[in-house]
């Protein structure tokens, strides 16, 4: 892989990830500093206007920020405008160059800016039209290369506690651009999931002994009614409490604290697993069906924790469609009181996932 630095023309850093070591990225952001990543000369924040603030809620004990300069974003342009496609055709876009495999570059409206964190998008692909699903394996391994990149570089900047790579595909779960991309988030504080999955694993240590991710798999391993691949260096199921119609955690077979920590064996065998659940997403509601929309979301140990080496690296996919043409909203009893009801018997949604499978 090879890793090109450079910076677009309002200061923020971009990045260049090629699989040929011969590949010259040398194209400069043309754009005045104050342009909008579609080239148009409107007025919008850069990194060193953007001011983001983070508050504490006294009675939950959690994070909230506060982004008052991002209601200016931009927000579902048209295919011509979109800001992640290359700069060509007299066009000018937020990725100088003609053309790209892999691109990250420092949001132009971050949650997280400054001494609050750090936000990146990564662009997975030149073509407007695709998806994640739609790469070859060796680009999705290019995907993870970075994804990992970035997790030891964001790692090293002071005050970042915790790094989140993730993708939110489709208009239903709030994407305002629809060019394949995903985000990176480099917080200052362990967000409060992580902080739940910390204690519950404590709690389980203290109990049994036992690392609770380790007998979550393998108990999950144990039962089979819920598991939709398996491999030898990963294992996907839905778990037995799944708070999502479908919701797939992906798992490799040797725990590991951060993306970091995966084996060669792991890297390897990553792009064909992830790549068969995505597509099987596409698949579960039928072939008549629009892309199933989903968050995919990578969960990682926060740098500071004395005990990082009992978290487990996974990855949780989910869609918020529960069947065909009818989504699953947050209602009073999940946004009012965080207590989910599911449409889809977690069962159910592993065996659909199994029909759904690549035939060859």
């Amino acid at each position: 892989m090879r890793k090109t630095v450079t910076r677009l023309a309002d200061g923020r850093e971009l990045l260049y990830y090629d699989r040929r070591d011969d590949v010259v990225r040398e194209a400069v952001d043309r754009r005045s500093p104050h342009s909008s990543g579609s080239g148009q000369d409107r007025a919008g924040p850069t990194v060193g206007a953007a001011v983001s603030e983070v508050r504490r809620d006294p009675l939950l004990g959690d994070a909230v920020i506060v982004a008052a300069h991002r209601q200016g974003r931009t927000h579902h342009p048209p295919a011509g405008e979109c800001p992640l496609c290359p700069s060509r055709d007299g066009r000018l876009s937020e990725i100088p160059d003609h053309d790209y495999e892999v691109v990250v570059f420092e949001n132009r409206f971050p949650s997280l800016s400054g001494d609050t964190g750090r936000c990146e998008v990564v662009c997975f692909t030149p073509d407007h039209d695709a998806s994640f699903a739609d790469l070859s394996e060796d680009q999705a391994a290019l995907v993870l290369a970075a994804w990992t990149d970035r997790t030891s570089a964001l790692a090293e900047l002071p005050g970042v506690r915790q790094v989140f790579c993730f993708e939110n595909r489709g208009a239903e779960v709030g994407v305002t651009l629809a060019h394949p991309h995903g985000q990176i988030y480099a917080y200052p504080f362990v967000t409060p999931r992580t902080a739940l999955m910390q204690r519950a694993v404590a709690a389980h240590l203290a109990t049994t002994g036992r690392n609770l991710f380790d007998d979550t798999v393998e108990r999950e391993l144990a039962d089979g009614a819920r598991v939709v691949l398996t491999g030898a260096h990963w294992v996907a199921f839905v778990p037995y409490a799944a708070h999502w119609p479908y919701e797939v955690h992906l798992y490799p077979r040797r725990r590991v604290p951060d993306l970091r920590g995966l084996s060669d064996g792991a890297r390897t065998a990553f792009p064909q697993t992830y790549l068969e659940l995505l597509r099987r997403f596409d698949r579960v509601f039928g072939p008549d069906a629009p892309p199933t929309p989903y968050v995919a979301a990578w969960h990682q140990a926060p740098y500071d924790d004395e005990r990082r080496g009992d978290f487990a690296l996974h990855l949780e996919l989910f869609t918020v469609r529960r069947s065909p043409g009818k989504l699953k909203f947050l209602a009073g009893s999940e946004s009012g009181m965080s207590v989910f009801t599911n449409d889809v018997r977690p069962e159910a949604a592993a065996e659909r996932l199994r029909e759904v499978a690549t035939t060859t």
